[in-house]
């Protein structure tokens, strides 16, 4: 009974507060989508972000082998176009979903999964599992994928790729910037969110390949000055946009799985200076797994090195960074365990 009165308790508080922001907004007139602050919640080997419970208030099929998912809780925090969040599974496993939704919606979350058949589990898990009514648990949103302020922006797409796109389409629109999107895919069965890009008339190009072949990325290379181009998709594609753009500084990518396969590897030692303790990270094995054997509560995600759950500061040593996420500044300081390993025989770090 006392636990039961704690839980209403809090939810209570949660929704207060959750009404209080939103009569706050409309009082200041503050406008949620642009521009907004990026949002960043911290990860330590010793405080991994709080988790957060939504309800599944909708499941949709927007396209062939997609699973749109709409959360609904007075406890989801506000966030700004291009971030993603971690979702647990009923299984336990960690999986990313871009939020595909529009920011200005308070306590809603919006996100769509593609399954992948032959991947690691999580989307078949997600597309037989996650049904209306049930109960998710995500952890708070992340950005790496920020939209930038610009006068115009080139945004390509490429099949699930169109998720971190969609809520920049109406960034860019209600900033007043010009913009167009190339969005791809297998075949427009497979290629969700038509109906919602249909609103935005010839700014957007729907390239089926099954029907026209591979896009035309060579508009790239004439974009007007200080255009910012946008690009999620399937590698190749990442690859091809950043090839043709006329400046490969102004590319910003999201990956949903790594560039390229690591090259060899050998063992190291790891020194935690935190906690006192010194691990062997063999050949076969990750950083994270040696690190997790002393310090089993180290956070973790997609133990592929594209999420950022596992960075933590190194504080000695030479780091072979194997990841796509990092920044040269990060990478000066910092290290993501999964997939980044020492170039010589140690490395410490801040755990």
């Amino acid at each position: 009974m006392r636990r039961a009165l704690a839980v209403t308790t809090a939810t209570a508080v949660a929704g207060a507060a959750w009404a209080a922001r939103r009569a706050l907004n409309r009082r200041i007139g503050r406008s949620p989508l642009w521009p907004l602050p990026a949002l960043e919640v911290p990860v330590s080997g010793h405080s991994p972000r709080r988790a957060l419970r939504a309800l599944i208030v909708s499941r949709t099929q927007p396209a062939q082998d997609v699973l749109e998912l709409t959360l609904e809780s007075p406890e989801l925090p506000a966030w700004t176009p291009g971030a993603h969040v971690d979702v647990t599974l009923p299984s336990g496993l960690v999986r990313q979903y871009s939020l595909c939704g529009d920011p200005a919606d308070e306590g809603r979350y919006r996100l769509a999964i593609r399954l992948v058949e032959d991947g690691r589990g999580g989307s078949r898990e997600a597309h037989a599992q996650l049904v209306e009514g049930a109960e998710l648990e995500l952890r708070p949103p992340r950005n790496r994928f920020e939209l930038l302020p610009a006068p115009s922006y080139a945004f390509v797409a490429g099949g699930i790729g169109i998720t971190p796109i969609l809520p920049m389409l109406r960034a860019a629109t209600a900033a007043g910037a010009d913009w167009t999107l190339l969005y791809g895919g297998r075949s427009l069965d497979s290629m969700p969110f038509l109906d919602d890009l249909a609103a935005y008339g010839d700014r957007v190009t729907v390239h089926p390949q099954d029907e026209v072949g591979l896009p035309d990325l060579t508009p790239l290379a004439r974009a007007a000055p200080g255009t910012l181009v946008y690009c999620c998709g399937p590698e190749p594609l990442m690859r091809a946009v950043t090839e043709a753009a006329q400046d490969p500084a102004a590319v910003h990518l999201e990956r949903f799985a790594p560039s390229a396969a690591p090259g060899p590897a050998r063992a190291f030692t790891v020194e935690l200076r935190r906690s006192g303790g010194v691990v062997e990270v063999g050949a076969e094995e990750s950083t994270l797994a040696a690190v997790r054997r002393e310090l089993p509560d180290t956070p973790y995600s997609c133990e592929q090195g594209f999420c950022g759950t596992c960075q933590h500061r190194v504080l000695a040593g030479e780091v072979d960074h194997r990841d796509d996420l990092l920044t040269d500044q990060e990478r000066g300081e910092s290290m993501l365990l999964c997939v980044s390993r020492a170039k010589g025989d140690r490395l410490a770090l801040d755990l």
